[in-house]
């Protein structure tokens, strides 16, 4: 017995008979499996080329494969060989193998070997080379954010097997992405250099030489006489020139790249404007795209049309029509006889608008097979009469809706939002609405629900998916500063995910409380020990019962801040001035250290708690609400020397009821819809049955109110505030207008016991803190300080305009910037209420919504009028905010 090694190959016949060798046949495939199959000079005998001959294969090797991924039944699959099957030589067999192993473009040499022949029987080896894989990858000749880019949509990693397929692809999409940034004459080299360091690995090196940009320099459109160069140039909004005043003004601020795929695409929407105008007829004869003379980094564009005619709309008929009557769906159109035949708007009030005719009638009806097709029955001259064919189909219910990617409440608390229910026939609408019910809990991230809508014909069905994207709202405060009075430290814990079920069920828990269910927990203190602690809690359960959209809220809170012994402000400061706008004052520009001077004898303690029940309406529409709240507040000053009232207590015991329309899309970045509110706050009018007479109640030392006066507050509080949003234009990262107008007044029963209580204390940031005021509603107006309207004013007004555009729209961030204008005043006494004497302002800010922390931003304002004659609180300011303002 003896061992010899056979390279088997059989050569395409007409190769053979020819007498043509295998590596002249210029086919690359071929010729490498020529190569790796060539005859051995000491070739069997057994086998000859001339009479095929089968034999039994006995035993099938793999070697030279290192990946494990790559066992051998996975590479005797590839080859489609097995042992004990018969092969026949020379055949098709051995051949169709190696085309296989060249096709997976997984190796970069295939030998399939003989290595023993007895009679009838055959060993074989496959003898393989791995591919090299990508040891590195190394980007020259582009940006940090270009490289980003890159690396997204070419897919190539470390450790990745790198084959010529995947070299070719990725070097056509590098040179795409370049060309659409306007470098069409850049060129891409792709290069592999050995890594001496890794066997069978590779440096992957990726360079660009980018150039300068192609831009264009003139848009020259021949043959328009009836529609203007001007008109059809706006139509062309991806390829743009500065070669004349008017288009520089136009293109202010816009690139001049010329993208050739844009170029194609700006040709139909050339003639897409053509159609608008009623010229059906207007094409494109031909045109041109030619380097600039002298400019080799610009290129002219010539474009030839030809007009046609203009056409306008002779007749409608509605075809097919039996839900709807004729009248109704020609009101909707809002087209008519004697209309230019505007053909896009034509499409979009059959289809595509929210209000379009199949839309409004027929797919918020569950006639999703319905469809219309207009149809050009006539042309007579200049005219056009059309037939709009509807066809109705079935009434389609919904057979299934699957959500996934919920990892964050229960199915249950999803579900409940939802106005799509299986059976239910199917609504364009209610998908609709579903999907800002769940954008409003803040659960999920807003600008990835896309439903998946399938339907079946057959069945007359649909199954609707929704997919979403969990984020996290949990927020955690935790911050520390120093001021007179020492350390102050603040945490506050914002659970908006709380199970209050599940409290006592520690096997539920998703970290260290128990989520789930929708809640919201909140928890906030804040101290600096000797002069002020504040501690509150919430609870809010937006369903509660979990059948209706009924809201249970109860809160609670407690805060007690501490004066300065007014011996240790003598002695350190020579000066005491209880009525400063501080709330004491000092003999020196330096201040002091306050924390060591806190008297425990002076003081004001606030203590308070309430329960909320809101429940939403159906009428007028299920975007109004209804919301009764009971409060009670218990105010305790004990030498107090900074309110009206310096020694005594005060009860506030409230009712406050409000009436809500609220129809936004999105919490965070709002593009449409109206945030409405009127409410009223009312407590008991005590003075009419206590008998005291307010009137006669003396002064104590001159100043502070009797404590008698105010035991029990009386008022009434009434506030309308009101928002819109407006998207100027269809995109994710669409501008916004927000409008803004807000009134509220506080009345008495009583014009001797007007209470100190529940005003307004207006100007600034909006944001109030322990330190500023007492029992009020802080209003902000930026441009002016804070508090420098009204500190206790019993009237307000605000306006505003503002223009939002953001700049990220993601789960982990969202990012806009602003621009308002705004106006607004406040007045001390009711009467002298006047909507046109208003204090006006204009600026600019930022905004970054971070899912742990909030809210925050930063403003800039300029108010333009004076305060009281004085431009001190007025003119050029700077507003911090955090949270989010109504």
């Amino acid at each position: 017995m003896f061992k010899k090694s056979l390279f088997i190959l059989l050569p395409i016949v007409c190769s053979i008979f020819v007498g043509v060798k295998a590596q002249n046949t210029g086919n690359t495939e071929l010729d490498n499996i020529n190569k790796a199959l060539q005859i051995s000079a000491d070739s069997l005998p057994e086998i000859s080329y001339n009479h095929s001959r089968k034999y039994k294969v006995v035993d099938i090797k793999v070697t030279g494969v290192q990946n494990p991924m790559y066992e051998d039944h996975t590479i005797l699959g590839f080859a489609n060989l097995s042992v004990g099957s018969t092969l026949e030589i020379p055949g098709a067999e051995i051949t169709n193998a190696i085309r296989r192993f060249w096709k997976q473009g997984l190796f970069s040499d295939v030998k399939i070997v003989a290595t023993k022949i007895e009679g009838d029987n055959i060993w074989i080896e496959l003898v393989l080379k791995e591919r090299p894989r990508i040891s590195d990858i190394v980007y020259t000749g582009m940006k940090k954010g270009e490289r980003s880019d890159i690396e997204a949509r070419i897919g190539m990693v470390k450790n990745l097997q790198i084959t010529p397929n995947q070299m070719d692809r990725a070097k056509v999409i590098i040179k795409k992405y370049f060309d659409e940034k306007g470098f069409n004459k850049a060129e891409i080299t792709m290069s592999e250099t050995p890594d001496l360091s890794k066997e069978n690995h590779i440096i992957l090196n990726i360079d660009v030489v980018k150039k300068n940009k192609t831009k264009v320099n003139t848009i020259d459109i021949d043959g328009n006489v009836e529609v203007s160069d001007a008109t059809l140039e706006k139509a062309m909004k991806k390829t743009r020139h500065k070669s004349n005043f008017r288009a520089w003004i136009r293109n202010f601020l816009r690139s001049t790249k010329y993208v050739p795929e844009n170029y194609e695409e700006d040709k139909d929407n050339l003639i897409s404007k053509y159609n608008e105008l009623g010229y059906r007829d207007a094409t494109i004869l031909w045109d041109t795209v030619y380097q600039a003379p002298d400019k080799p980094e610009k290129v002219n564009v010539t474009i030839k049309v030809d007009e046609g005619k203009q056409y306008f709309i002779k007749d409608i008929k509605w075809v097919g029509n039996t839900i709807q009557p004729t009248w109704m769906l020609q009101a909707v159109l809002n087209m008519k006889p004697g209309d230019i035949y505007n053909q896009k708007k034509l499409t979009e009030r059959l289809s595509v608008d929210d209000d379009a005719v199949m839309n409004l009638y027929y797919q918020n009806k569950g006639y999703i097979f319905s469809n219309a097709d207009p149809v050009e029955v006539n042309l007579d001259n200049d005219s056009v009469d059309l037939e709009i064919r509807i066809t109705e189909g079935p009434q389609a219910s919904i057979r299934k809706v699957s959500i996934s990617g919920n990892d964050r409440v229960y199915e249950d608390i999803v579900r409940r939002e939802l106005r799509i229910k299986p059976g239910a026939l199917y609504s364009r609408d209610d998908i609709i609405r579903s999907l800002r019910e769940i954008a409003q809990t803040g659960h999920f991230d807003p600008e990835n629900l896309n439903p998946g809508i399938v339907p079946d014909p057959e069945s007359g069905t649909v199954d609707v998916s929704l997919p979403l994207a969990s984020k996290a709202n949990d927020q955690v405060e935790f911050s520390a500063g120093w001021g007179q009075t020492g350390v102050i430290g603040k945490l506050s814990l914002k659970f908006s995910n709380f199970s209050l079920k599940n409290l006592f069920n520690p096997k539920s828990y998703k970290g260290i409380i128990p989520q789930g269910e929708g809640q919201t927990l909140v928890l906030s203190a804040q101290t600096n020990a000797k002069y002020y602690q504040s501690y509150s809690m919430s609870f809010m359960d937006p369903w509660f019962g979990g059948k209706r959209p009924n809201s249970l809220s109860v809160g609670a809170y407690y805060s007690k801040q501490t004066d300065i012994n007014s011996r240790y402000l003598n002695n350190a400061y020579g000066m005491y001035n209880p009525y400063s706008s501080y709330g004491y004052g000092y003999g020196n520009s330096y201040g002091g250290d306050y924390s060591i001077g806190a008297d425990p004898n002076k003081s004001i303690q606030m203590i308070g708690a309430s329960v909320g029940y809101g429940k939403r309406l159906s009428w007028p529409d299920d975007y109004f609400y209804v919301q009764a709240e009971l409060s009670y507040q218990l105010y305790k000053m004990k030498d107090w020397a900074y309110f009206i009232v310096k020694d005594g207590t005060a009860n506030n015991l409230s009712l406050n009821l409000s009436l809500n329309r609220r129809s936004i899309d999105n919490p965070v970045y709002t593009r449409r819809g109206t945030d409405i509110s009127l409410s009223l706050q009312i407590t008991p009018p005590f003075s009419m049955w206590d008998g005291k007479d307010y009137a006669a109640m003396p002064l104590v030392d001159n100043y502070y109110e009797s404590p008698d006066k105010f035991k029990w507050i009386e008022y009434h509080k009434w506030k309308f505030k009101a928002k819109t949003f407006t998207s100027l234009y269809e995109t994710k990262r669409t501008p916004v207008l927000m409008t803004r107008a807000e009134y509220g007044f506080v009345g008495y029963f009583n014009k001797d016991k007007k209470s100190p209580f529940e005003t307004f204390y207006m100007g600034g940031d909006g944001m109030s803190g322990y330190s500023s005021t007492y029992a009020t509603e802080t209003i902000g107006l930026r441009g002016y300080e804070n508090g420098s309207l009204g500190t206790q004013a019993s009237a307000y007004t605000r306006l505003a305009l503002e223009l939002r555009y953001p700049l990220i729209l993601e789960p982990s961030s969202t990012i806009y910037l602003l621009t308002f204008v705004e106006a607004g005043n406040a007045w001390r006494d009711l009467n002298k209420f006047n909507p046109f004497d208003l204090k006006r302002s204009a600026g600019v800010g930022a905004r970054i919504m971070l899912p742990m922390i909030g809210l925050m931003g930063i403003d800039w304002a300029y108010g333009f009028d004076p305060i009281n004659g004085s431009r001190s609180y007025s003119g050029s300011q700077f507003h911090f905010v955090i949270g989010q303002e109504f």
